[in-house]
């Protein structure tokens, strides 16, 4: 990557004005951005770059030092937590310094300021769902509570003492590319960027769509379409596992049929919903128990599947006070240890994929949205005026109505609602006062069960499943977040905003949320499937992934005498469950008499593919384009007559649909005169991508590694193509243990050995350091890609000046 670096400035200053058609993301004179003052050549580092460094700062209470081993992975030794988090907050911004900020920019709206009118839609659709306010509110609870505001004041100055210390030449080349400066660092920011996460993995709703779907298939065909538990349901806590009763019995208005389920039929009918998170966000995390391994302590397992970019969304570090001593990857924004390990414990998430957001139809008086009918009356709105800073251009003031459920994200101003005078107010936990690094700050510090089981009442959203296990012996799941206890159906589809009885009534107590300790079986693990069968007591839609799910509990469920080394192949392996269901199916009724010959031969490549998603394999990649022709085959006539774009039933519920009854309605194509059967579409699907599949193959794009083309671009996207790795040799795919799509997979892999002597092998796509003309930048990718893993150097205090030792930072008072 350093060698790449010296060769391309030019060519991204020439990229970036051929694909955005403008020079307003580079305000600075070319001569400024290519000086060798000043300009990017200023961010090359020698290969030979030294780390090491006395630092005084007034605002230290003590004398710390961090300690930096070969893959620049910080091992921090402090005398208090204070400055623990200080020396936190300096170190992500010595080594994060655009990614942090530029990501509070986007959680906050504020990405006109640094590229220009493109983006203002974005950042009005980030300011009308409440990004600003919900941080505001997390913010109060922060400074509420003394140890979380020790921990946010001193990460804001450590923050801040290294931008007051950077000069222009050293800015980071993002900086010197798009044209602007850091500003200061504010625990504000902290939240916003906590809330850029709650966004990321609880920001989505498919209310929209699912009532323009109801109002086109009516409910009873809705359920059949979007079964809230599948046939293949495998849960995270086992099926015929006994509930207690619900402490919350929520109850229906008596209006729900004739109002919520009538009314508003087409309020979603031609509204542009805003940009949502990557429906594959996801994860896998598993702990064994002793009893399953062959040393006998518990082993921890946990890869996090998220969009994969340059910088990496995670920074590996180890952090060593008086009362905690945790190793893991953190986020650049926020202080503590993410997910990892202490000298006792360890501890991982997968996202619970529940839905905490509603919309809610909203009828104002008038234009100027001060009032809203509610329970027969008028009820006065608060409104927020949002002034859009727009590079180059005036400011776009944008007015946001809060109501009782929240700001209203969409009016006949951004953008058009069908139904005129309608608005649509938006109910998100995230919104909610909270104070979720206190869980952190609380499980960084955890020593056995009791620890993380109190840690837990401060992780509201986004909510998880977070798996545990101790070297006491002790492995535990806990489905944790602050839920709505909702009456049946409630929150599919858009409520009425008029009637107060449609609002939440109340949350799901603690203990009542799905968990489990020491399971017979002798292991927990969750791949963002559903958390329980019918027989749990409350309505918990959500956006589950079930295969992944059965994958890793069918192999768990046949291991015995368990190393690290099985662990990190589990982690890595290929095998398509999901396609051993579908496949069959695909060759029972495909007409193969009807078939060319060069038909036959990709048929072939299908029936005779040995299931797992290698890179090498043709036929995982025939399969996939079969399966979606056929989704498409089958559902697009319909869904498109609905008007409904996005939203389609999951995969696994038309392979379902079809293996319980072959003339399952939906086959038939409403579009033409004759009526299409299974054998039909199944035929008809396959002899278009063979065609596709022949065209593949004539340029080697047929194997499944080169098809998906897995790659890791920057932050900034295709624009900044020197700046990414492409067509990295990665197998999986969706619905497999390796999730591994084209940009999107495990960000960060973990396998803990609770030993006496903790034993731990980790790895994440990319490097520690932001800057691109670093060997630090992209240092751990081709390991990564190839499934390997490093040992971590879990570090003692009195270790630091040993054979892992490459670079030492002093930090001390003036």
């Amino acid at each position: 990557m350093r060698i790449v670096f010296f060769c391309i400035s030019f060519t991204i200053t020439i990229l970036l004005i051929v694909a955005l058609g403008t020079q307003t993301w580079l305000p600075l004179p070319l001569g400024s951005f290519l000086s060798p003052q000043h300009g990017i050549w200023q961010n090359a580092e020698s290969l030979k770059q030294d780390f090491n460094d006395r630092l005084r700062f007034p605002q230290l209470n003590g004398k710390s030092t961090v300690y930096f081993d070969e893959r620049l992975i910080p091992h921090i030794v402090a005398d208090n937590d204070e400055d623990a988090c200080f020396i936190q907050g300096y170190l992500h911004a010595r080594f994060r310094l655009w990614q942090m900020e530029f990501q509070t920019y986007a959680a906050a709206g504020r990405i006109s300021e640094i590229v220009g009118e493109q983006a203002v839609n974005y950042d009005k659709g980030r300011r009308r769902m409440g990004m600003v306010y919900a941080a505001e509110n997390m913010l109060k609870e922060m400074e509420a509570n003394p140890i979380s505001k020790a921990q946010v004041d001193n990460y804001t100055a450590g923050v801040n003492a290294y931008i007051e210390s950077l000069a222009t030449s050293r800015l980071p080349v993002e900086y010197k590319l798009l044209g602007y400066a850091p500003e200061k660092w504010s625990n504000l920011k902290t939240a916003l960027f906590v809330k850029q996460m709650a966004q990321t993995l609880s920001g989505s709703s498919d209310d929209l769509p699912m009532t323009k779907a109801k109002a086109f298939f009516g409910k009873d065909a809705v359920k059949i379409l979007f079964p809230d538990a599948p046939d293949s349901l495998e849960p995270i806590i086992p099926k015929g596992t006994f509930f207690p009763p619900p402490a919350i019995v929520p109850v229906p208005p008596p209006t729900e049929d004739s109002l919520y389920l009538s009314k508003h039929t087409n309020i979603a009918g031609g509204l542009q919903e805003a940009d949502k998170p990557n429906p594959d966000n996801g994860s896998n995390n598993w702990a064994v128990s002793g009893a399953l391994t062959q040393s006998g302590a518990p082993i921890l397992c946990n890869d996090p599947h998220l969009d994969l970019t340059f910088p990496s969304i995670w920074y590996e570090m180890q952090v060593t006070t008086p009362t905690m001593n945790a190793y893991g990857v953190s986020f650049p924004g926020a202080p503590g240890v993410i997910i990892g390990f202490n000298d006792s414990i360890a501890f991982g998430f997968t996202s619970s994929e529940r839905d905490v957001m509603d919309y809610y139809a909203v009828q104002f008086k008038d234009e100027s949205k001060t009032a809203y009918k509610l329970n027969g009356d008028w009820s006065n709105s608060q409104l927020r005026v949002e002034a859009i800073k727009v590079k180059g251009k005036p400011v776009v003031y944008d007015t946001v109505a809060y109501t009782v459920f929240g700001p209203v994200m969409y009016d006949n101003s951004f953008p058009a609602a069908d139904e005129p005078g309608t608005a649509l107010a938006l109910r998100w936990k995230a919104h909610d006062p909270s104070n979720d690094l206190m869980f952190w700050y609380y499980l960084d510090r955890a020593k056995n069960y009791d620890d993380y089981h109190d840690a837990l009442q401060y992780f509201t959203c986004p909510a998880h499943n977070v798996v545990f296990a101790s070297k006491a012996g002790d492995i535990a799941i806990w489905h944790q977040g602050v839920f709505p206890a909702r009456w049946n159906s409630q929150g599919l589809y858009v409520m009425p905003g008029e009637d107060s009885s449609y609002s939440w009534q109340g949350f799901i107590p603690m203990e009542e949320n799905p968990h489990m300790l020491n399971p017979e079986r002798g292991f927990v693990s969750s791949a963002n499937q559903r958390p329980v069968d019918s027989a749990y007591p409350y309505f918990i839609p959500g956006y589950y992934d079930e295969y992944r799910g059965i994958a890793v509990n069918r192999k768990l469920s046949a291991m015995q005498g368990i190393t690290p080394q099985d662990m990190m192949k589990l982690q890595n392996d290929n095998y398509n469950v999901f396609a051993e269901t579908a496949r069959p199916l695909l060759l029972k009724y495909i007409k193969e008499g009807s078939l060319s010959d060069t038909e036959r031969k990709y048929l072939d490549l299908v029936r005779g593919w040995s299931l797992y998603n290698n890179i090498d394999e043709r036929g995982a990649t025939i399969f996939k384009l079969w399966y979606d022709q056929l989704e498409k085959e089958i559902w697009d006539d319909e869904f498109d007559k609905a008007g409904v774009n996005r939203l389609r039933p999951k995969e696994g519920t038309l392979i379902e649909a079809l293996l319980r009854d072959s003339a399952f309605s939906y086959i038939d194509n409403i579009n033409t005169t004759e009526t299409e059967t299974l054998p039909d579409v199944v035929t008809n699907a396959f002899r278009q991508i063979a065609a596709k599949a022949d065209s593949l193959n004539a340029v080697n794009q047929l194997t499944w590694g080169a098809n998906k083309n897995t790659s890791i671009y920057h932050l900034l996207g295709k624009t900044m193509m020197p700046f990414a790795r492409t067509a990295l040799p990665v197998g999986g795919g969706a619905h497999i243990i390796n999730a591994m799509q084209h940009n999107h997979g495990p960000s960060w892999r973990m396998v803990v050995h609770l030993t006496n002597e903790t034993e731990a092998y980790v790895i994440y796509p990319g490097g520690q350091s932001g800057n691109p003309g670093s060997a630090y930048y992209d240092q751990f990718v081709d390991k990564w890609a190839a499934g390997e893993y490093y040992k971590a150097w879990f570090m003692k205090r009195g270790e630091g000046d040993g054979d892992q030792l490459v670079w030492k930072m002093e930090f001390d008072k003036p």
